[in-house]
Formats: structure tokens, sequence, C-alpha cells
């Protein structure tokens, strides 16, 4: 039975008579279907039909390739992948059962740029778009979808999508709305300047435009967004991000910068949050953002006056964060914008705005390549997502990581990276809670000398400058002995531990 509210946040009369169970939607969804899915690190995304496909795959051969914006909340990428649902996957995920399903070769995975997935099915190079299962408050009088926490792709999927679905969550308050800007492109070679020239710059509409005769069916949920997992500063995250605030101060105070900055964006996770969230009490002032995401320190940055706007893709925030932005979004709603992750990544934006980038590693090596996606070379762990688009065109391009992990067998400073995501030319500076390496104007051998010096742990320290020594000995613009580039990794995987037996033994002597 359909109740009052329900009745009132679809307005649009002619969308009444396809009101389906998620169930009943999901049949819309047939094997083999390319599915655009909205979502945005655990944002926005499908919360009852998407678990329904999983459900319906338990007995039924479906192999769909599902696209999305970025990660997906609950356990839903894990039982599409549990029970076989997925023959691919794009452009990122976040899941472990996903994960070890595409590093066993059962999901074929194509990582992206978040800024590309759209671009490129716009363009026709990457075929058709079946279905599109978006998120929604609800809709216009004239039927048009208003997003929830997230944008992401889902503009580009409604517009090519045969079939859409909208599932509309009641979680969300009705006046959860007015913070979208939906802008898409012109099609080449048409292509116009997209006109933002400050964060707080709104282009398009506060809705997604729809063909009213494609929307097939509208599922009732109520069921917030995924918690965002939100850890307490640390010493490493509260030391590395002391390094940047002191590095900040210093660009200040030598005329490049001002008290404001320049825009601010920041990856996901605990570093980037604890970076945030440490200029709080910083000196700085009248700040911005434009980034993927916003996260608490997000709102902790509005409530202590330091942030002036932000502008995103989505909204992801743990559930304390969730409840006081709800019951205060009154105050927050001028303050913030939700894009498609094509505009909110666009190159051009990015460049024109000078963003100050903020993203972290899983290594990086003396010479300033960053590895954001692989472990040991070969197993994926989640996507590069975001921060190729930014660290390429940003104004300053940080990569942050702690120095050590896993007991210490682990050194995230290594000889040569095992995989390469950003290359030396993209990175500009380089940050563990030991140090930060500022690489602006450095030869390789000049980078070398200041990323060993500022940012790798004691314990792998004496190891790095004998291989270093050697390399310098072999020669060449930028040193190396190939044959032992990769022997830290090499004895990780053979011996549980990145030291040599001879530099444990003289740090235990010591």
């Amino acid at each position: 039975m359909i109740n009052r509210e329900n009745v009132e946040r679809i307005q649009y009369d002619n969308y009444l008579k396809k009101i389906f169970t998620a169930e009943e939607a999901s049949q819309l969804i047939k094997k083999n279907a390319v599915v655009g899915v909205s979502g945005f690190t655990k944002a926005g995304d499908s919360k009852a039909v998407l678990p329904a496909v999983a459900k319906r795959a338990e007995t039924e051969d479906i192999k769909i390739s599902l696209i999305t914006g970025a990660s997906l909340g609950y356990t839903t990428d894990a039982d599409l992948a549990k029970n076989k649902a997925l023959h691919k996957r794009m452009p990122f995920q976040a899941d472990s059962t996903l994960r070890k399903a595409i590093n066993n070769g059962e999901v074929l995975y194509i990582d992206q740029h978040l800024s590309e997935t759209a671009e490129q099915f716009e363009n026709n190079q990457l075929g058709n778009i079946d279905v599109a299962i978006v998120e929604a408050v609800g809709f216009t009088k004239e039927g048009y979808i208003i997003p929830t926490t997230s944008v992401g792709n889902s503009a580009t999927f409604i517009a090519l999508a045969k079939t859409v679905i909208v599932e509309i969550n009641t979680a969300l308050p009705t006046t959860f709305k007015d913070i979208h800007d939906i802008y898409t492109h012109d099609a080449y070679p048409n292509r116009k300047p997209i006109n933002i020239c400050n964060p707080d710059d709104r282009i398009g509409t506060p809705f997604i435009k729809v063909d009213q005769n494609k929307v097939k069916a509208i599922v009732f949920t109520e069921k917030p967004d995924s918690e965002a997992r939100i850890s307490e500063p640390d010493e490493i995250t509260t030391n590395i991000a002391n390094h940047i605030l002191n590095f900040l101060e210093d660009e200040v105070n030598c005329g490049r910068l001002t008290k404001s900055l320049l825009p601010l964006q920041a990856g996901i996770g605990k570093i980037a949050n604890a970076v945030l969230s440490g200029f709080k009490n910083s000196s700085f002032e009248n700040l911005t953002m434009y980034s993927e995401v916003l996260q608490d320190s997000t709102f902790e940055l509005f409530d202590t006056g330091k942030l002036d706007f932000a502008s995103a893709s989505s909204i992801t925030v743990s559930n304390s964060c969730y409840d006081h932005m709800i019951k205060n979004f009154d105050s927050y709603k001028e303050k913030l914008v939700l894009r498609p992750q094509n505009i909110s990544n666009a190159a051009e934006v990015i460049r024109r705005l000078g963003i100050i980038a903020i993203n972290t590693a899983i290594e990086f090596d003396i010479y300033g390549n960053v590895n954001s996606t692989h472990i040991l070379g070969t197993k994926m762990m989640n996507g590069i997502g975001g921060s190729g688009d930014f660290a390429r065109n940003a104004y300053l391009s940080f990569f942050v990581c702690p120095s050590i992990s896993k007991r210490d067998t682990i050194s995230h400073v290594v000889p040569m990276v095992s995989h390469t995501d950003h290359t030396e030319h993209d990175v500009d500076i380089l940050v563990t809670e030991q140090g930060l390496a500022d690489l602006r104007g450095l030869s390789p051998k000049e980078r070398a000398d200041v990323i060993i010096e500022n940012c790798v742990h004691p314990i792998y320290k004496q190891q790095m400058k004998e291989y270093y020594a050697k390399a310098l000995l072999a020669g060449g613009h930028t040193p190396h002995v190939l044959t032992e580039a990769f022997s830290w990794h090499d004895n990780l995987k053979s011996k549980g531990s990145m030291l040599t037996e001879k530099n444990a033994s003289i740090i235990l002597n010591c």
C-alpha cells in the first residue's frame, strides 16, 4: 500500500503505476546485461535491487557487467561476487570478497581513473548500458530524479540506459535536495569549457533529467548509507598531518599561498581524514574544498568555521556525523554541492582552480613513483580511484602513507615500486610519519637523497642506503640495480619481511 509520504515523493502521476518490489524490479535485469548503478564510496548506492540480483544469482546464471561511480556499501559487492553474478566490474571497488574474486580471475576488473568512465560511455567506446539503477530522494513534478548522497556517474547512466530503475530512499528527508549540480558535456567536437572558476559555482540543475518513458520501475527503500569507517587520529596519522600543515605554513610564509590556501582535495580513508581534521587547530582560514568525497572532517571544519564551501561527488560519513548532518542540514545546505564525477574530477577544472591534492599510497620508491593499487605488484587492492585525476593536474600533489607496517615487516618506501600508478612526473611531495620530501625542482638523484633522508623508517634506512650506493655505482640518470630492485618484495614474499637478515641482526644487536 502506498502511503501519503511516498506519493508526495513521486509527484509525477504517471510513475504511480510503476511501483514494484525489489524482487520484481530485478527481473528487468537479464543475463549478460550491462548495468550502471549509482553509488560513490558507499554513498547513494542501490540498497534493494542489486541485492535482489545477488539473491537471484544463487539459483540463476546471470553474469552481469556492473559499472558504478565507485565502491558500493554494505555487502552488495561481496554477495554479487560470492554468488557468481559478476562477469565484469568497473571502475572501483573496496570489498574484500570481490577483491579475492578479482585476484583469482573469477571477475574481470577494469581499474580506471574515475573521471573517464562516463566519458568513454558517452563517446560509445565501451558499448551500451542496458539498465540504470539510481537511488533518489524523489522526483520533481516533471518526473526528473533528485539524487541522494552521491551523484557519481548517475546522470550518464540514466541518459544512456534503455531501462531506468529508481530506488526512492525514505531514510533521507525530502528536504535533502537542491545540493546537486548536474551538468553534462556537449558531444565532441562541440564541447565547451566547464565554466567552474570557484568551488561554489553552479552550472547545472539540481536534478537529473530523464526520459520518463525509460523509467520502468520504482522501488521504495528505507536504509541509510553504509557507515564510513573513520578511525581516530593516531600518532602516525597525526605526524603526517603535522608535516603537511607545517609545509603549507612555510608556503604561506614564502608568499606562494595565502592563509586560505587553494581548494583542498583529499582521498578517502583515515590518513586523509586525519590530515583534514588537522586544519581545525591550524592558522588557516576561509578554506574551500574541490574534492570527490566529503568525509567527517569536512563537517568538523564547517562547524569550527574553518571551511567556507565544499564541492564533491558524494558524502561518505560515519553514522554519528550522518545524524548530525541531517539534523543540521539547513545550515550546511548552502555550503556544499555534489556534482557528477567527471566534473568533480575534470582535469580542466582541477588545473584552473589550483587544487592542493592529498592522496594515499600503498608504497612509493626513492625516485618518487607511487603505487596506489597493487600488493606485491600483482594483487589488486581497491583501485586508482580519482587520485590520478587530481595528482596529474594539481597545483600541489601530495602522496602520504606510513613508513612501515605489519610489525615492521613492510617498508612502504622501496627501491622500485612493484606497480606504477603515478610516475615521478606527477608527484610533488611525499610524506610519511618520519618526515616530508619536497620533490619540486629536483633531479632523480636529488629526489632519492631527500626521500631516503626524510621518509624512510630508521629500521630500513641503512638497508636503503646500501641499495642506493650500489645503484650509484651502476650509474645512469636514474640509478638502479635491476637484479636487486625488487629484492625487498621478494624477501617479503619468501621470508615474511622486507628486512634482510643482515640488517635485522644489526638492529637487534643495537
